[in-house]
């Protein structure tokens, strides 16, 4: 154990966790880009003026809401594959797919607060300036909810940098997994620990940019 353990040194160690960085900075990106719209999407749905729509989306919502995003990784991977009688889905497509549902649900329920915190005599407003919906939209009230959902949104993005170890659940080589084999196959502890510092790094990062957003969105007090 003892020539496991010096054969090993930091910098290999280093090296080898930002690959497994790599990974996580990939799901985070992925499911970023994509939940993003598609959360507003869902948030269109539930706030739909058909009736059977909305039902669809609140139930779907629960569901999302109410499971762990785990358990969500085993069925986008395992479900597809018994159902349908075919070869297990790509367990990178697999974690990408069950994030960006999942986030996307977050970031709906967000956007909902947001829009529905306008004040109604807003609305009435643009009307009587002869604005259609979708300027209403577009040059009023989107602007004002995006400063609104800042501070929401900024934390369920740290909870997704973290969120991004659970893809190890099947076995995809994230930082969290990657730290693990490297205890495993040298008897050492110390990587395991150091992962904090790349979370603690993305996430200052994101910190930073999260602040300056704010700031640039500061022009409207209301």
């Amino acid at each position: 154990m003892s020539n496991l353990i010096s054969d090993v040194t930091f910098g290999d160690v280093t090296l080898r966790l930002l690959g497994g960085f790599g990974y996580t900075c990939a799901i985070f990106a992925i499911t970023l880009v994509c939940a993003l719209p598609l959360g507003m999407v869902f948030c269109m749905l539930s706030r739909c003026r058909l009736k059977p729509v909305r039902a669809v989306m609140r139930v779907f919502v629960w569901i999302i809401r109410g499971t762990p995003l785990m358990l969500q990784i085993f069925v986008v991977f395992f479900v597809p594959g018994l159902v349908f009688n075919v070869s297990g889905m790509d367990r990178f497509l697999a974690v990408c797919i069950a994030f960006v549902i999942n986030y996307a649900v977050y970031f709906s329920e967000i956007y909902r607060g947001g829009i529905e915190a306008i004040p109604a005599g807003q609305y009435e407003a643009c009307r009587v300036l002869g604005l259609t919906r979708s300027q209403t939209f577009f040059r009023v009230v989107l602007p004002q909810v995006v400063k609104r959902i800042m501070p929401p949104m900024s934390n369920e993005v740290m909870t997704l940098v973290k969120d991004t170890s659970l893809a190890n659940v099947i076995s995809i080589g994230e930082l969290i997994l990657t730290a693990r084999e490297i205890v495993n196959m040298n008897g050492i502890i110390y990587p395991l620990f150091y992962t904090a510092v790349f979370y603690l790094a993305m996430c200052g990062i994101l910190t930073l940019l999260f602040r300056f957003a704010e700031k640039k969105l500061d022009y409207y007090k209301g």
